[in-house]
């Protein structure tokens, strides 16, 4: 079996080789699983691309040719997943390419479609800012109230999925709101979300954190949206 993991990256040429790195280091063969890493550079112009383009290895490299958000990144990444499943993995250093293994394992034992990483059922409940925290919480309780369902963290970044279901769910999500755009199309299909505990290694906004509090009213206005249209 093959895990695709997809990697958007923008502007983070002081983290892409470390994480590239990490997930090298992952070994998945226990699980029965080999790795399609799959990285798409948003534009990158802080030299990101240059260091992608030096790299040697069994990577998928796609270039956009302007900067068009996550969601997009996303999506271009995921016409070239081949795997049976598929991970998103930030290009910082925030989440750990060690954590896929309990996913899989997951995933593995529930026959389950779709696995996400929670932060808040780890032992060491880490955040980055008060604001950060606080809002994710209030998106999963939106998200849980919306749509009747149980998580505790929604806007996790690892969100584990059999490919061909994410690819059936005809996104449209250009930015961060990729997230709320595949809990509310998975929920509408009612398709069992499974969590498990996940690490966490926040970063500061003065660390290159990109997302912005306006990117928090956007989520929560994709979660409503998506209630009433496909």
């Amino acid at each position: 079996m093959v895990l695709s993991i997809i990697v958007p990256v923008f502007n983070e040429k002081n983290t892409i080789a470390d994480i590239l790195k990490k997930i090298e280091e992952v070994d998945l063969s226990s699980l029965g699983f080999k790795k399609e890493i799959i990285i798409v550079d948003d534009y990158s112009t802080d030299g990101t691309r240059e260091i992608l383009k030096s790299l040697s290895g069994e990577y998928k490299i796609v270039y956009h040719s302007k900067n068009q958000g996550k969601g997009m990144a996303v999506q271009t990444g995921l016409k070239e997943a081949t795997g049976d499943y598929v991970i998103v993995q930030d290009a910082d250093l925030e989440y750990d390419p060690e954590d896929y293994k309990g996913l899989l394992k997951t995933a593995l034992k529930e026959d389950a479609k779709v696995v996400y990483g929670s932060r808040l059922l780890h032992s060491k409940d880490n955040y980055s800012h008060r604001s950060f925290y606080l809002g994710g919480l209030f998106l999963t309780w939106a998200a849980n109230l919306i749509y009747g369902i149980k998580i505790t963290d929604e806007s996790t970044c690892y969100k584990l999925f059999e490919t061909e279901f994410l690819k059936s769910l005809n996104l449209k999500a250009r930015g961060f709101e990729f997230c709320p755009e595949v809990t509310a199309k998975t929920a509408k299909r009612g398709v069992k979300i499974y969590e498990v505990p996940i690490q966490y290694h926040p970063r500061h906004v003065k660390e290159g954190k990109k997302i912005k509090w306006k990117d928090g009213l956007v989520a929560l206005w994709t979660l409503i949206k998506y209630k009433f249209i496909d």
